[in-house]
């Protein structure tokens, strides 16, 4: 099979096409042939090994070379061979550790959902990684319900796009900040009030929020502490790229001021959550029904996945990158 292939760290163009050995299932695995996988930043600080600090931790990306050969978290795809769960022909989509950057992966059972039946393959596939960060984020760190306001700051890129539509099906109000040439994209998903970054400072509104879920990391949690209601949650799931320590420097941050600011702080972990098909099942129900769709910016071929690794990581996309496989 044809897969692409990281062998040291660096831009996209070291990533090579390479003729590989088909995987071959181990007991609970299907082999699913993909269709389609997308590149989230998850996956370009696995390439770039950036944080530094990342190479030094037990599990992380390796010191001096990748320990992952193929990239790729994100899979839609059609399974090829008979489980005890999912047979062939059946269409399917998952959150991977890796390997999604393939025409063929072998995925365990326990991971695997069915594909939302409204959606392509290609928009199945932006869902796993950036969905389900804004799922987790909103429902179980921050535990927004019916009625409370929800301020998703970094409305239109990938995990911010999906936050915006979770938010409002989940019963909140939601106010959005991106710039303002999304503004319109921000209000088509559902936020009744868009602050544009570039001109304005949303710390500084007035406006009270129950939660504050930080996707962009532009302010610190103790600026951000203005607009939190006096049992607001704030909750941070990234920020700014760095080569040391940034994203995980202003997550950190906001851990470690989480005590002195007299609010509630989260953290949520979606690569080590343990319910991933189960959260997948939500994710299908709400794109089923109408609630959840897709922004997708752009969608490459196989053979161009280096170009959306660029297009991605320059940090314009409105919503999602998808890749046919």
């Amino acid at each position: 099979m044809k897969a692409l292939v990281q062998r040291a760290y660096g831009p996209p163009e070291n990533l090579t096409f390479e003729d590989v050995p088909d995987p071959v299932p181990a007991a609970g695995e299907v082999l699913v042939r993909v269709r389609a996988t997308s590149v989230n930043p998850y996956d370009w600080h696995y390439l770039r090994g950036e944080p530094y600090l990342a190479r030094l931790m037990p599990g992380g990306f390796g010191l001096r070379r990748p320990e992952i050969g193929i990239l790729g978290c994100d899979m839609a795809g059609r399974v090829e061979t008979a489980g005890k769960v999912f047979g062939p022909g059946d269409d399917v989509y998952a959150l991977l550790p890796r390997g999604g950057h393939a025409e063929y992966v072998c995925v365990p059972e326990e991971l695997l959902a069915p594909k939302p039946a409204n959606l392509s393959y290609e928009q199945a596939a932006t869902l796993p990684m950036a969905a389900l960060t804004a799922l987790i984020a909103l429902r179980d760190a921050g535990g927004v319900r019916a009625g409370q306001r929800v301020l998703v700051n970094g409305a239109s890129g990938g995990v911010g796009t999906f936050a915006v539509q979770l938010a409002k099906a989940l019963g909140a109000q939601v106010d959005a900040v991106c710039s303002a040439a999304n503004a319109d994209l921000a209000r088509s998903l559902g936020a009744e009030h868009v602050v544009d970054y570039r001109e304005a400072d949303f710390t500084r509104s007035g406006r009270r929020y129950d939660v504050v879920l930080d996707i962009a990391g532009s302010r610190s949690l103790v600026a951000c502490r203005r607009v939190l209601a006096k049992d607001g949650v704030f909750v941070a799931v990234g920020g700014k790229a760095g080569r040391w320590l940034q994203p995980a420097g202003h997550v950190f941050a906001a851990a470690a001021a989480g005590p002195f600011v007299r609010r509630r702080v989260r953290l949520p972990d979606v690569v080590g959550c343990r319910e991933k098909k189960r959260n997948l099942l939500v994710l299908t129900e709400f794109a089923e029904r109408g609630a959840l769709t897709p922004v997708v910016d752009r969608t490459y071929p196989f053979d161009d996945l280096r170009a959306a690794f660029a297009y991605q990581e320059a940090g314009h996309a409105k919503g999602k990158v998808a890749v046919t496989v």
